[in-house]
């Protein structure tokens, strides 16, 4: 699986293509569905990561509670 920072570069790639006036319109819709994935799959990772720092700080606030 790409990292956050991979799928970001990849989502750039993708908008420089469709910035191309010589693009099709189906070529368009594709690379925006695929857009569209890619950033779906990037903001999943985002919320893994917010849970992740969650966990780490209540186990941290529940050793600072039992010294």
């Amino acid at each position: 699986m790409a990292t956050f920072e991979e799928k970001l570069e990849h989502s750039k790639e993708l908008l420089e293509k469709l910035m191309n006036p010589e693009i099709t319109l189906e070529e368009s819709v594709k690379l925006y569905e695929e857009g569209l994935k890619n950033i779906k799959e990037a903001q999943k990772l985002i919320e893994e990561a917010k849970m992740k720092i969650t966990v780490i700080e209540q186990s941290n606030q529940n050793v600072g509670d039992e010294g």
